[in-house]
């Protein structure tokens, strides 16, 4: 399927270019053909009067001088052909350029006058023929049929010459036509060019709208899209405004609570209370915590975002570092020179952070961190040494509140947010086998 425009456009074009000049040849040739055929015509009408303006009558016999007045009628290899018969249809007079022809034309004698044709002989020639009836010569009373022939021959070489010239002629005009329609095209579609490049800068973050320098025929869309950015934002920022209030109000009950539960459990009757109580407390916190993730790391509408990836991986390593500093973790990076994927930077930090941070609990010693271009897009794969995820565990665990790992705390969200996050950007999450040894986690994030 052709995605582009003005391919498309390009194509129809000359396709019907080409219909219409293959239409018009023909119709070309014709009118030529016929043109051609009725100078001919009146060539050959006036060679026959040559003939009759030299004609004599004498004695009811026909005289011709020796000499004619159109020097082709007295050259032996001349193509001009005369003849001259009587009522009967007998020959009484030939030109000298019919002495090496031979032609069986038996002339009508019908009293209309005059008539033009085309005869084929025997031998496969054809003729153009000019037939003329002559009733007085001289101011004699004659009764005789005047001809006058050319070979069609010519004819068709001057008709073949013509057609070649016009195929060249249609064909360097197509040409001239093709080039001219595609800097049509080009001039007329740079308003779309212009649009998609200031499309690129909104989701680069190099604009906020687009401008109203486009052609009227765009002013409606581009309107629209302006509009439809400006309600987005209006509408992030409530959310943000939302979600922050929320947290706001939320963070002071729990710690309350909190407080209770400790007060609690330094006294020896309520510590099984107080422990029930901190572990819905902790429950609580990191279901708001995981739904308030959910809610603001969404990839917005129209704005594609770039993120540089080293530092973003380099920092939350060193985090994590520090809080596995006995375990001296050792972390490989194959990463090109300049890598960027397609997210929001806080939606990145939060899914390398919860990726890492398992890598990091369960690996052995080493953890590995590689991005490879693919035809699909970008896949970035986070490996470690460890256990491993059996494959009929893979699935389950990416749900939310699913854990394999029962010996430190937590609530199996981590990998629920992970999986929201790249959903939310079209983006595809594997799960499978590290040829470290342990679990590889593939995020692979589609070509836009």
């Amino acid at each position: 399927m052709i995605r582009s425009l003005r391919v498309r456009l390009m194509l129809a074009a000359t396709i019907l270019a080409v219909l219409f000049m293959l239409a018009l040849l023909p119709a070309m040739q014709g009118a030529f053909s016929l043109a051609l055929q009725d100078s001919i015509e009146q060539r050959l009408a006036s060679d026959v009067t040559t003939l009759i303006s030299a004609a004599r009558v004498d004695n009811n016999r026909l005289q011709m001088p020796a000499q004619l007045p159109d020097e082709r009628f007295n050259l032996t290899d001349s193509r001009l052909l005369g003849y001259i018969y009587d009522r009967e249809g007998h020959l009484v007079w030939r030109s000298r350029g019919t002495q090496e022809e031979k032609i069986n034309y038996t002339p009508r004698y019908d009293g209309r006058g005059n008539e033009f044709a085309r005869i084929r002989e025997a031998n496969g020639q054809e003729f153009f023929v000019y037939d003329v009836e002559v009733k007085l010569l001289g101011g004699k009373n004659a009764a005789f049929s005047i001809v006058a022939l050319q070979p069609v021959r010519e004819y068709e070489l001057t008709l073949e010459g013509l057609r070649e010239n016009l195929y060249l002629g249609f064909g360097a005009a197509l040409l001239v036509l093709l080039v001219l329609l595609w800097s049509g095209l080009t001039w007329g579609l740079r308003a779309l060019r212009r649009l998609s490049q200031e499309l690129d800068e909104i989701e680069s973050g190099a604009r906020e709208s687009l401008s109203e320098q486009h052609p009227r025929e765009l002013l409606r869309l581009t309107g629209s899209l302006n509009r439809l950015l400006h309600s987005e934002r209006e509408q992030r920022s409530r959310y943000r405004d939302s979600l922050d209030d929320l947290a706001h109000s939320l963070k002071t009950p729990l710690a309350v609570l909190q407080g209770v539960s400790e007060d609690m459990a330094q006294r020896p009757a309520d510590r099984d209370q107080a422990w029930v109580l901190q572990t819905q407390i902790e429950r609580m916190s990191q279901q708001i915590s995981y739904q308030l993730q959910r809610a603001s790391l969404r990839k917005s509408g129209l704005v594609r975002h770039q993120v540089h990836l080293r530092p973003v991986l380099q920092s939350l390593c060193d985090t994590l570092d520090k809080v596995y500093r006995d375990k001296r973790v050792k972390v490989a990076m194959d990463l090109p020179q300049d890598c960027y994927v397609p997210i929001e930077q806080g939606a990145l930090l939060e899914m390398m952070g919860n990726l890492l941070e398992n890598a990091y609990r369960l690996c052995l010693g080493e953890v590995r961190i590689s991005v490879r271009q693919t035809l699909s897009g970008i896949e970035l794969c986070v490996e470690d040494d460890g256990p491993g995820v059996p494959p009929d565990q893979r699935a389950r665990i990416l749900q939310r509140g699913e854990r394999l790992d029962r010996q430190h705390p937590g609530q199996g969200i981590g990998l629920a947010v992970v999986k929201d996050i790249i959903e939310s950007y079209s983006a595809r999450l594997t799960l499978g086998d590290s040829p470290m040894g342990g679990a590889a986690f593939r995020i692979l994030f589609p070509v836009i």
